[in-house]
């Protein structure tokens, strides 16, 4: 049996003393075998594409999750060496678009919470930040074995990026305190919902249920809520000279996301989760745009839409979020 923890803590030790087209062509080659074999990940890939890009049909969709895997594996190439990498090479892999948005934090000291999803690089989008924009505080799933969990928050801590455990005690109170203190970037993968306190969307036209968090934090600590997608590109032969790699990443800042007026009406819990539900629904729109133009490298392996879900296990769910 594999020890997933020492693989990838040797990959972290090792990868980067790989010469990069080697790696960049072991790792391509992984994805491609990973494709063909079509298991569960990917067939569930498949299935979430299809929903995104229903103008396909199977094989357009079955060619898509093969640069899906690729991109997939791409990221964890990159993170195997992210770790090496200079600051100038960091900048070269990485362009922002819309950082007008961000004028809270560059222009007023303020935290920002973000709204991401999984696509991309969202790693390399946050050792970016901290130099380039402003120091980065998230929350990480509590990956299994907990050896595994430690090494991806040691990584992520070597690059710049604090992190919290996802469902440790006070974790929601830490980041409302770092919101409120201010001149920080507060990123949230939010496109699949790990707890009982999710939101049902509409995502691409179907019924999906994502993470409440970015909604929430913006409204309990009073900051912006920014859309932030990413996606890769090609580079061009001047930047790839200073990236050293043919790959780079484009963030995407979205506007702020409006906060609705409360309805007076209601009681003040059914006010806030009214707020948090519209606002969820925009970030979930913008996250739509990207899904569509971009689909490849949405990297979700997980179900997502309802109609994927298991009845009785999501009826449990809204149960326990007191929706039934």
């Amino acid at each position: 049996m594999v020890d997933v923890a020492a693989a990838y803590t040797f990959a972290w030790r090792h990868a980067a003393k790989v010469p990069e087209p080697v790696l960049r062509g072991a790792f391509t080659l992984a994805a491609d075998i990973a494709w063909l074999r079509r298991g569960a990940g990917v067939r569930r890939m498949e299935a979430n594409y299809a929903r995104v890009r229903p103008e396909l049909d199977a094989r357009g969709v079955r060619s898509l999750a093969r640069r899906g895997m690729r991109s997939y594996l791409r990221y964890f190439r990159e993170a195997f060496t992210l770790q090496a990498l200079t600051a100038d090479q960091v900048r070269g892999r990485v362009r922002a678009e819309g950082l007008e948005h961000m004028r809270a934090v560059r222009d007023d000291g303020a935290a920002v919470a973000l709204a991401l999803a999984h696509l991309g690089n969202w790693d390399l989008a946050g050792a970016w930040s901290g130099p380039n924009l402003a120091p980065v505080l998230t929350v990480a799933e509590r990956l299994k074995p907990e050896e595994l969990y430690q090494e991806f928050v040691a990584f992520r801590e070597s690059v710049g990026i604090e992190v919290l455990g996802l469902g440790d005690p006070g974790v929601f109170r830490d980041l409302v305190r770092g919101a409120k203190e201010g001149g920080c970037i507060i990123p949230l993968l939010a496109d699949r919902d790990l707890t009982a306190s999710g939101v049902e969307v509409d995502l691409c036209g179907h019924r999906a249920r994502v993470a409440a968090g970015p909604a929430t934090l913006a409204l309990a600590a009073g900051v912006d809520l920014v859309p932030m997608m990413i996606h890769y590109e090609r580079l061009d032969p001047v930047r790839r000279a200073e990236a050293r790699s043919p790959w780079g990443i484009v963030l995407h800042f979205y506007p702020p996301v409006a906060v609705p007026e409360a309805d007076a009406t209601l009681p003040a819990p059914q006010r806030r989760r009214a707020q948090v539900a519209a606002m969820t629904q925009s970030w979930v729109d913008a996250m739509a745009d990207t899904l569509v133009t971009h689909t490849e490298d949405w990297h979700m392996l997980q179900k997502v839409f309802i109609a994927d879900l298991d009845p009785q296990r999501y009826d449990k769910t809204r149960a326990e979020a007191g929706e039934l």
